[in-house]
């Protein structure tokens, strides 16, 4: 099972657990509750509702920023207090109510306040969640004003201030998450896009000085070629232009315009990168190529190569106790894959947690060519990344 898998299980176990407390603590106040007139069984039945009406709030998804959860919150703490305030002038000091004040709806009313500040609109975050504290703050009341009743209801308080904290710090950290991860993925769809630029830069630049030399060659017989050389250099002036405008939205706006191209590391430039991380680490590595890697498509070759530099900075970084790596590289009529595996006996953690924002940045690229990246523990152990990139269809952005 995959690592988001698990954790939507791990989310609904959290909610069932929370919908059987609630039936629970209502079959409870139901158990020690004795109306004595019609009055205080409707009240009853109303309690019951408010504490069944939570329940459409926390136990569904919600989508981050959401205004109707906040605003249905409002108008459930209102109510709650409305009914609050009706107990508390018919009981006109007395008990009205007996047994306990509805253990339920302060239970849901503590979820309804973390639900809203995890998932709700910023804007009505305060008011929703204010509003249901103060309504939890004020339930203990409807069965009196001692002194034990006003300090149940701070406590219920600061149930409903921890619930707020928590889901105030979960909605910072993926928001931070979100963050990191929205830069990663700009930061690497730039340099894929240089990557291309740089190429195609490259042999176009060879096409315009071609055509231009051809031109006086073509001058013993103008008629046949001139027009067609004509084309070829407008075309390629033009490529160029407009990949250098391309690259100028991405790049640094100051960064000189004319900036120099850097070549384009592929496959077969791994057994230098190879020999390289020998000569800098105690971690043997060896590689393996099967089938003609010449020809390959050059945003293939490139990210091949990145999916490799990625996975040996990984076990540098995050397993010192590997004791060999092994890169491989195979071609088929339809694929490239590629695979670094080490044996490594340290735990790590998959890119969808907390870490790995390089393997993230990298999935975006092999993503963009139409390709697929895994992640994660060996079979005998130790860590296996692993990509497979088409040969044929299209780049999709």
């Amino acid at each position: 099972m995959s690592t988001p898998d698990l954790r939507r299980w791990w989310v609904r176990l959290a909610q069932a657990a929370g919908l059987v407390a609630i039936g629970l603590l209502a079959l409870f106040d139901l158990r020690f509750s004795s109306p004595q007139s019609p009055a205080a069984l409707l009240l009853l039945v109303v309690r019951v509702g408010l504490a069944a009406a939570t329940v459409p709030l926390w136990l569904p998804a919600h989508r981050l920023g959401s205004r109707r959860l906040p605003l249905a919150a409002l108008a459930l703490a209102v109510a709650s207090l409305t009914v609050t305030t009706g107990i508390m002038v018919l009981a006109s000091g007395g008990y009205l109510l007996g047994g306990t004040w509805g253990l339920a709806e302060s239970a849901g009313l503590i979820g309804v306040v973390f639900v809203v500040t995890r998932w709700g609109a910023a804007r009505l975050v305060p008011w929703a969640a204010g509003a249901a504290g103060l309504a939890v703050a004020a339930l203990p009341l409807r069965a009196g004003t001692e002194n034990l009743l006003v300090i149940f209801g701070l406590l219920q308080v600061i149930g409903a201030a921890g619930a707020a904290g928590v889901g105030l710090y979960l909605r910072v950290m993926a928001a931070g998450r979100d963050r990191a991860i929205a830069l990663v993925r700009a930061e690497q769809r730039a340099e894929f896009a240089r990557d291309l630029h740089d190429f195609i830069a490259h042999h176009v630049t060879g096409i315009v000085v071609q055509a231009q030399g051809a031109r006086f060659v073509a001058e013993r017989d103008p008629r046949r070629v001139i027009v067609a050389l004509e084309q070829i250099e407008r075309a390629g002036a033009e490529t160029m232009a407009s990949m250098r405008r391309m690259v100028g939205v991405l790049r640094n706006p100051d960064a000189p315009p004319d900036a120099p191209l850097a070549p384009l590391a592929g496959v077969t430039d791994l057994e230098p990168l190879v020999a390289g991380f020998n000569g800098a680490a105690s971690v043997p590595v060896r590689l393996h190529l099967d089938g003609d890697l010449d020809g390959l498509p050059v945003e293939v070759s490139t990210s091949a190569y990145r999916v490799v530099m990625e996975g040996l900075t990984n076990t540098r970084q995050h397993a010192p106790d590997a004791r060999s790596v092994r890169v491989a590289v195979r071609r088929t009529p339809d694929w490239l894959l590629v695979r670094v595996a080490d044996d490594g006996a340290s735990p790590r953690t998959a890119p969808a947690r907390g870490h790995g924002f390089g393997l993230i940045g990298l999935s975006e690229r092999v993503r963009a060519l139409g390709g697929t990246i895994t992640a994660g523990p060996g079979v005998t152990g130790g860590w296996v990344l692993d990509v497979a990139f088409p040969l044929h269809p299209a780049v999709t952005a």
